[in-house]
């Protein structure tokens, strides 16, 4: 078997283990005969013949000689018959005789080049989703998918997929080096292919889900898919040019926190999920109707385990096909826009599972993450911790973020369990964990990966929110990078929820035993800009729904609800209600089912709804209630000591200060009649809120239209109302 290729190389092929099977395979110019030749080589296993078809003349074709019996196969041909004539193709029969002409893979050029190479090893490659996974693409007029992946460490790398059978002889792919990156152009392909990665480490073969898939098949399957994200057709410009220019910082946001997959099934199947676009147009009337300003989603990445509610990603750049197809999901956030909906995201940097298609040692190597367990394993969760000092690796989390504000228009993440990362003995005993470079605990890497996160989001796309969920009194975590913060737009103010949570859940009776619980926030509260938070986190595990968790008979814990929320929504700080608090679930939240939409019968639970909606609006309406969230100028309070009482009473004021509102809040199922409030002028004080109202459930103890402040001064204002305080209930006055 005459060839002119070293038998060795061809072996190293023919076994998997060769670096670049572009220096055997495809177009090579020889000498033969004195002449300049075109040897082609082609790795056709299971093949019988093969040929070498001329571009513009189909009949001018010459045979394939086999030169090894595993099934590489060669022509001679003359240079001059393919000069400036595009493309040869291949014929190729099997043993059936069945035949087939196809172009050859290793006859095209690669997509990245030395600036791609340069871009990613240093970790700045921020459009890195447009250059690696699969990438359809157009070469001399044929069609194909790129491939490119990351495997610095693995011996091999084929493509393997529905198009040639999962067989990784077929695809071996070419190593670039030094930079780690492997690539493949196969023509033919299209939308819809399936496909994994077939990596070898020396003798060990394994099969891995494209990290930069932008869509995988419905768990538990795990190929990846090949999609076409730019083929969908927005129509959100108006939403789109208005967010650059938008300020959320001084406007409303009340955040409606969803998890798909649970908020609502069908009623003819209640073990089907609705689908992106199903739930478009069911949610925006929701959301519309009660008033909420933006949707917040519990993970839309894919996931493979549903009970992990998408917090344990696999595929970081693929929205889960279990709602549908990319581009319903586009759908789905181009029908909120339309409506004014904002949509922001949760987004899991800190941790991703174990799963063996997925990140973990995906060269066969600790790749991704920490080799050693004490920096690159969250035992608590059974899941890898990203290594935040390697520069692909940043650059994969940091691209990852700017992919869904590009390529789905998404408003905002909320990076979850920022403490996590930022601790190097987050939830460590000692001897669990290494110091840093100083000694410290602080993570370095991980402060680093997340200002640059928040200085890249915020550069190339002004107008997008990016929230932390930082559990711990770290400083700056929402101030710019460049006075030394971590440079997030908002912080989820858990201390809040926690002290408030906590109070809530005590008996009226013991309430002035534990006052400092709700007046501690204020001592921080301009310290960061703050989301209040009553997530998901706090109806699960146990801790049964919000409903079930405050006391009292029937009447008592609806009135407590509709206290705690009136004291969340007057309270300086951004707003997030769970779905389901918002109408009073019984049930702890579950995953796996539908919330309680029947206890919307009754009158109760109807009462809950209504008061929430019209917080919202209170809330939109009056910029006492947001301008000032993070200013103390947009807090006073009148009195904070009546813990005898359990009364809190304190004014919101816009940036005009003449713009105000009073609010007084009775902790108690006592009403107060009599009682007096400091305000700070004489006038017509209209009653604008009472959580209280029949309309709402309550006992309709109130103050309406509203009260006239006397000359008689109070808590050392100049002038004062006398007002008939409610049960369990918080009234809002405005001046007129």
């Amino acid at each position: 078997m005459r060839t002119t290729v070293a038998l060795d190389k061809i072996s190293q092929l023919i076994e998997g283990k060769h670096e670049n099977p572009f220096e055997l395979l495809g177009p090579h110019e020889v000498v033969d005969s004195g002449r300049r030749a075109l040897a082609v080589r082609a790795y056709l296993p299971d093949m019988a013949q093969a040929w070498v078809i001329h571009p513009a003349h189909r009949n001018l074709k010459h045979p394939m000689r086999r030169i090894h019996p595993a099934g590489v196969f060669e022509a001679i041909c003359p240079a001059s018959e393919f000069n400036g004539s595009g493309r040869y193709m291949l014929r190729v029969a099997d043993e059936g005789g069945k035949k087939s002409v196809m172009h050859d893979p290793y006859a095209f050029p690669h997509l990245l080049g030395d600036l791609d190479f340069h871009l990613l090893n240093e970790g700045t490659h921020w459009r890195m989703y447009d250059k690696l996974g699969a990438q359809l693409r157009t070469i001399d007029g044929v069609e194909g998918v790129n491939f490119a992946v990351w495997a610095p460490n693995a011996t091999s790398v084929s493509v393997v997929g529905d198009f040639n059978a999962w067989d990784g002889r077929r695809h071996p792919m070419r190593k670039h080096i030094p930079s780690g990156f492997w690539e493949l152009f196969v023509p033919g392909l299209s939308e819809g292919t399936l496909y994994k990665f077939r990596i070898r480490r020396h003798d060990h073969v394994f099969d891995k889900t494209d990290p930069m898939a932008f869509a995988t098949e419905l768990p538990p399957r795990t190929a990846a898919s090949v999609v076409d994200l730019n083929r969908y057709r927005w129509h959100d410009e108006d939403w789109m040019t208005r967010r650059p220019k938008t300020n959320w910082l001084d406007r409303p946001l009340a955040f409606y926190e969803v998890h798909l997959g649970s908020w609502k099934r069908p009623g003819d199947d209640p073990n089907r999920w609705l689908t992106y676009r199903e739930l478009a147009h069911q949610l925006v009337d929701y959301v519309k109707e009660m008033g909420y300003t933006h949707l917040e989603l519990l993970p839309v990445s894919e996931h493979p385990f549903s009970g992990s509610w998408g917090y344990q990603t696999v595929s970081y750049f693929a929205a889960t096909s279990r709602y549908g197809t990319p581009q319903d999901f586009m759908y789905f956030v181009d029908l909120c826009h339309q409506n004014d909906i904002g949509i922001v995201l949760d987004w899991v940097p800190g941790h991703f599972p174990r799963d063996g298609h997925g990140l973990r040692e995906f060269d066969g190597t600790a790749l991704y993450e920490h080799a050693d367990p004490r920096q690159g394993e969250h035992r608590d969760w059974g899941t890898m911790i990203f290594n935040y000092g390697r520069h692909e690796v940043r650059n994969f989390l940091v691209s990852n973020a700017l992919f869904w504000f590009d390529k789905y228009h998404i408003d905002g993440i909320r990076v979850d369990a920022v403490a996590s990362m930022l601790y190097l003995d987050y939830s460590r005993k000692e001897g669990e964990w290494i110091p840093n470079q100083y000694g410290g605990r602080e993570n370095l890497d991980a402060i680093g990966f997340l200002k640059q996160l928040n200085e890249q989001s915020h550069i190339q796309y002004p107008g997008v929110l990016t929230v932390a969920e930082e559990s711990t009194a770290w400083p700056g975590v929402s101030r710019p990078t460049y006075l030394g913060g971590l440079g997030f737009s908002l912080k989820w103010n858990m201390g809040w929820m926690n002290d408030t949570r906590g109070y809530i859940r005590h008996e009226p009776i013991h309430r002035k035993y534990h006052h400092d619980e709700l007046t501690f926030s204020l001592i921080y509260a301009f310290h960061e800009n703050f989301i209040l938070p009553f997530s998901h986190d706090e109806v699960v595990h146990g801790k049964g729904s919000l409903l079930d968790q405050v006391p009292g008979d029937l009447w008592q814990k609806f009135a407590n609800l509709r206290l705690l929320y009136s004291y969340q929504w007057t309270h300086p700080g951004k707003k997030l209600l769970f779905m389901g608090c918002d109408f009073g679930q019984w049930n702890e939240w579950n995953y796996d089912a539908s919330l309680q939409w029947d206890l919307m019968q009754w009158p109760s639970h109807q009462g809950l709804l209504k008061c929430v909606a019209d917080l919202n609006r209170l809330y939109r309406r009056e910029k006492s209630l947001y301008e000032l969230d993070f200013d103390y100028h947009g807090f006073e309070w009148i009195d904070c000591h009546d813990h005898e009482n359990s009364t809190l009473s304190y004014i919101r004021r816009a940036r005009d200060p003449s713009d105000f509102v009073v609010v007084c809040s009775n902790f108690t199922p006592v009403p107060r009649p009599g009682y007096r409030l400091g305000v700070p002028g004489l006038g017509w004080y209209e009653e604008i809120f009472n959580s209280d109202s029949m309309y709402y459930g309550g006992s309709n103890l109130g103050n309406g239209p509203g009260v006239n402040a006397d000359a008689y001064s109070s808590h050392g204002r100049p002038a004062s109302i006398c007002i008939t305080l409610p049960p369990l209930a918080t009234v809002v006055f405005k001046r007129r």
